[in-house]
């Protein structure tokens, strides 16, 4: 059995090849960014996790020479920072689409329909858990609970929902983005890509108009407990997928319709 220079390299303890640099204008772009970010915080380290962020904002995912700048910008080991990079499941490590699909497949969302559309995304898009499609648009991946349960099953993109979703629902929001076609959340802020989350998600402002009046508070569904409990009634509010009517969709009840 042979083994490769590079192997022969890992085994004899002999370190690896420097990360390829970011170009200079990048570099001090992300430098001046990386400052305000490390300010924020008593103790340097504390920023490791916006500072990934920001470089994930910059290529799309995380890179070798996004965690070679996190850590020279806080003075930590590249060991130190890819052993976080790679706990954290919000961090790409290798390349990913604009938007990133993630279906609910945890136990409500799973039993009300979630492991059908991730089975029929993965058939419509031609990908597997984790794969970009081949234009570069979407990365289909299935997600642990984002507390929506109440509107059961869920479709994120890019951490946005998109709530009570069927499997013919989900196909016509991917082939929306892919098409490049306006695409609404069921609540919260307007879509942005991947990359414009992730600059979000580092700490800097919303730019998208309107955003922090649109981020909202709990919907309709998740109130109805809090208000049987204040002995409120109200008729029965069922937010169907799109804004379109399941085709299976049954009778209402006249007793439920009525607060009863």
């Amino acid at each position: 059995m042979t083994t490769s220079s590079s192997e022969r390299g890992v085994s004899l303890g002999m370190p690896e090849l420097p990360a390829p640099a970011y170009p200079d204008d990048v570099r001090a772009r992300l430098e001046t960014d990386a400052r305000e970010i490390i300010a924020r915080y008593p103790d340097s380290r504390s920023a490791l996790l916006p500072l990934l962020h920001l470089v994930q904002s910059e290529e799309g995912h995380v890179t070798r020479t996004g965690m070679q700048f996190c850590a020279d910008m806080l003075h930590l080991t590249t060991a130190e920072v890819t052993a976080v990079a790679t706990f954290y499941t919000m961090y790409r490590r290798r390349p990913s689409g604009d938007y990133q699909v993630g279906v609910c497949t945890n136990t409500l969302c799973a039993v009300m329909g979630g492991d059908a559309i991730f089975e029929e995304l993965q058939e419509h898009l031609g990908v597997g858990n984790g794969e970009t499609t081949d234009d570069g648009k979407v990365t289909l991946e299935h997600i642990e609970c984002n507390a929506a349960c109440d509107f059961a099953p869920v479709v994120m993109v890019n951490w946005e929902f998109f709530d009570n979703q069927t499997p013919a629902s989900a196909k016509r929001l991917v082939d929306d983005l892919r098409s490049g076609l306006p695409v609404e959340p069921t609540r919260g802020a307007r879509l942005c890509t991947f990359k414009e989350t992730a600059r979000i998600l580092a700490g800097f402002p919303d730019e998208r108009p309107g955003a922090v009046e649109e981020s909202g508070g709990a919907g309709p569904a998740s109130l109805v407990g809090l208000r049987l409990a204040r002995g409120e009634t109200a008729p029965a509010r069922v937010v169907h997928p799109r804004a379109e009517e399941p085709e299976d969709q049954l009778p209402s009840d006249p007793a439920i319709e009525e607060g009863e």
